[in-house]
């Protein structure tokens, strides 16, 4: 069974934050993850984390005023010191909650994707030094256009290509079923090909279109977390999805993927 991650951002939005932490334990989850901790006391954070035995795997970095439109910074020309400033906030947080990877946003555009580009990958290659310094990975992600309009980073292929460029250790790509589907769809075989590179360093997923439960449309998430598992991927799967009603009474997949995991004869993770 893949090691699913607890997005406290969109799940468990019943109870406040804090909270969220013991909620998600209750339902067996061993991993968290969720968009921004700058809001919250991070000593809270990191005592909520152990007081119910969990790990955090993933938050992003700052992404810029995100009420005024804002999706990242990375890759938008003129704001290269209020990223810098970001992944300095965010490496700090990091480092206090134990967490081994950030993710961080490209931002839509502003101007033409070439005057994009560079700032991007200068950006990056500063961030990936600053970052191996700290013992953390950095992840981008593509993420489809219906949601997020104007989004600089949009496919599979480019995010590996950005990753190949920039060439560093700790520089991975952040592969969200839920935004493949939509963007390129084969997911299957986008899988397949893109696990085998060792570049993606965290997984996502969600119920397409309506971003539910995994067992709500269009996709075969049975089928593709036991692909998953074939392929040797030893990262987290983050469930990033809007849940129907109550989280935990949604929760009817995960306990289905633990009797399949049990009948099978693998130790839950």
């Amino acid at each position: 069974m893949p090691r699913f991650a607890a997005n406290l951002s969109w799940m468990y939005t019943e109870h406040p934050f804090l909270d969220r932490f013991e909620a998600a334990a209750r339902d067996g989850f061993n991993a968290v993850e969720f968009l921004f901790p700058y809001e919250h006391d991070v000593q809270a954070i990191a005592a909520a984390l152990r007081r119910h035995g969990l790990s955090l795997v993933l938050f992003n970095a700052p992404p810029g005023d995100w009420a005024a439109g804002d999706r990242g910074t990375a890759s938008v020309p003129g704001r290269e010191a209020e990223f810098r400033a970001g992944i300095v906030l965010a490496l700090q947080h990091a480092t206090a909650l134990a967490c081994p990877r950030v993710h961080v946003m490209s931002g839509c555009l502003s101007a033409s994707p070439t005057a994009h580009a560079p700032v991007l990958l200068e950006n990056l290659h500063w961030a990936c030094a600053q970052a191996a310094d700290a013992g953390v990975e950095l992840l981008i992600e593509p993420i489809n256009r219906r949601d997020m309009p104007g989004y600089f980073l949009e496919r599979q292929a480019e995010a590996h290509a950005i990753v190949n460029t920039v060439g560093a250790a700790n520089l991975k790509v952040q592969m969200d079923l839920y935004h493949c589907q939509i963007t390129e769809g084969d997911v299957a075989t986008r899988l397949r090909e893109h696990l085998a590179t060792g570049r993606v360093g965290h997984l996502q997923m969600a119920g397409v279109p309506e971003r539910r439960e995994p067992d709500d449309g269009e996709l075969n998430y049975p089928y593709l977390f036991a692909l998953i598992d074939s392929l040797g991927f030893e990262g987290h799967v983050g469930c990033e999805y809007r849940p129907r009603a109550g989280t935990s009474e949604g929760l009817a997949w995960l306990r289905r993927e633990r009797a399949r995991s049990n009948d099978a004869g693998a130790s839950p993770r």
